[in-house]
């Protein structure tokens, strides 16, 4: 029988410690573990994606005149807010859901279950080309495969394989905007087209009910057994490990 270990990691957490989290999940995925966390983040945090331009992009002395915590992921993509959202993390075998583009949809497909239960019309945005990375931040648009609501992103995500395993982690935006991604990006950016929950659900929903939605989606697409897992000893030792890396301005601000 397939075990899955499902952690609720709400209390919040650093951006780098979250990145680190997820690196070393990632990294036990590829020796054949499955994964799936939900966690938040705190402080909040900026969050830019591995291979962006971020010192051409982002206003570094603006991010520090606000006291912002900023990292870089080690998935793809583009920038994001993390503070009134919930983010999840899916670490698998790197064959189990398909390729990169199947996984990828798989996954969205798992998270539209979970709107649905919360009382959304979430769809996913029809086939285009992907954004690249001078389309502005995450959710100033949705590429062809992203969750939106009424054509307004509400998930952004991000993927990675490395050796045996597959990272896909994401942000749900519960409330709020993008704004402050926009008020530290250089030049003009495009406008904000992030569809929070809130707005689609007429309330601000909880972090526990969104996340429960979200692991009874899963278990019912995913077979196996599924097991509400306190996180190993060992993978946080070797999470901090990782977290020297995601720590270091020189990874961070590299061009």
């Amino acid at each position: 029988m397939t075990r899955w270990s499902l952690w609720f990691d709400l209390q919040g957490r650093p951006g780098p410690q979250n990145m680190a989290i997820d690196q070393a999940m990632l990294d036990r995925a590829g020796r054949g573990e499955r994964w799936l966390r939900l966690y938040r983040w705190a402080p909040h945090c900026l969050s830019l994606g591995r291979h962006e331009p971020a010192l051409r992009r982002y206003d570094r002395p603006r991010i520090a005149e606000l006291g912002l915590d900023v990292v870089r992921r080690p998935t793809g993509g583009r920038a994001v807010w993390h503070a009134e959202e919930l983010t999840y993390a899916l670490a698998v075998p790197g064959d189990v859901l398909g390729g990169l583009r199947q996984a990828y949809e798989e996954i969205h497909r798992m998270l539209l279950a979970a709107l649905a239960a919360l009382g959304t019309r979430a769809e996913l945005a029809p086939a285009r080309r992907t954004a690249g990375l001078d389309a502005g931040p995450c959710f100033a648009g949705p590429a062809g495969g992203e969750i939106v609501i009424g054509g307004r992103k509400v998930v952004g995500s991000a993927q990675l394989r490395e050796g045996a395993g597959l990272l896909q982690h994401g942000s749900i935006l519960l409330a709020g905007r993008q704004t402050t991604v926009q008020a530290v990006t250089l030049g003009d950016g495009p406008p904000d087209l992030a569809g929070p929950l809130a707005d689609a659900i007429g309330r601000s929903p909880g972090v526990g009910e969104v996340a429960d939605a979200v692991a009874a989606a899963a278990a019912a697409r995913w077979s196996g057994t599924w097991e509400r897992a306190d996180i190993p000893a060992e993978l946080l030792t070797a999470a901090a490990l990782h977290e020297v890396r995601f720590r270091s301005p020189e990874w961070t601000w590299r061009a």
